[in-house]
């Protein structure tokens, strides 16, 4: 099953969910801006990304600078914010199985299906 942590809002998330539909792969889209992912969530969506935390943030939001975020910043600090904060997810995350995979560009999802 593919899991996609979409924004409806952001065109890529929306070209990304094509492209799975597109599959006809079976998937599940959650709306992570309504639906927070959980800290132990967002641990497991690194650990799937293999990526430190940082890559799959995005620091260039308004918000990173204003709650003085740092690049610098411990993991689990970025990742705590994430979870309070989930505007600073960086987006569409798609899941399927263990393995996970930004979809920047929206194109890098075809590895997953």
């Amino acid at each position: 099953m593919i899991t996609i942590w979409h924004n409806p809002r952001c065109s890529k998330s929306r070209q990304t969910l094509a492209l799975i539909e597109a599959s006809g792969k079976p998937h599940t889209v959650r709306k992570y801006l309504e639906d927070a992912p959980t800290l132990a969530e967002l641990e497991a969506a690194q650990a799937a990304l293999d990526l430190p935390v940082l890559k799959m943030l995005r620091s260039a939001e308004k918000l990173f600078k204003e709650l003085g975020l740092s690049r610098d910043d411990d993991q689990s600090v970025l990742l705590d914010a994430a979870s309070n904060h989930p505007i600073l997810i960086e987006r569409p995350i798609v899941f399927s199985g263990t393995h996970a995979i930004i979809g920047r560009p929206p194109e890098a999802v075809k590895d997953l299906l």
